[in-house]
């Protein structure tokens, strides 16, 4: 077999509808437009959420919350990640970075409480929970917020 030979499975292709080209291919004359109206003049139709002159459902909704444009985010990992780290090292962000488990730097490191530590670490972050904390200081390690 060769390139030149190769031919699509029977079926799998269908040939796109060639529109206007008289009224016997069923797509002459108007060209599945119909007869008048906005849609059928060309660049007819309306706005993206238009309902015909009826209030837009996104305006009918009301408002609702708020969003703080200050927020903090921060990057958030789990004690149990911290086992991946060698006993007495230092974990900070370029350490997280390095071994795969933060990707971005966000507004800095917060550590939560899910999960055992069993190493003995100095972890440097900008947030800790209180469990976080409490495990990571009983497996005998150090908390530094940044």
């Amino acid at each position: 077999m060769r390139l030149h030979e190769l031919k699509a499975a029977e079926n799998s292709t269908k040939n796109r509808k060639r529109r206007g080209r008289g009224t016997g291919t069923g797509q002459g004359k108007t060209s599945g437009r119909g007869m008048n109206g906005q849609n059928s003049r060309s660049g007819g139709g309306v706005r993206l959420g238009f309902e015909g002159g009826q209030m837009p459902l996104y305006r009918r909704i009301p408002k609702r919350g708020f969003t703080n444009r200050f927020a903090k985010e921060y990057a958030e990992i789990n004690v149990s990640v911290l086992n991946k780290f060698e006993d007495g090292s230092v974990v900070d962000f370029n350490s997280l970075k390095e071994a795969g488990i933060i990707k971005k730097a966000k507004d800095g490191v917060k550590v939560l409480g899910n999960g055992e530590i069993e190493k003995k670490l100095t972890v440097k972050a900008a947030k800790f929970t209180k469990s976080a904390a409490i495990k990571i200081e009983k497996a005998g390690g150090k908390v530094e917020v940044i």
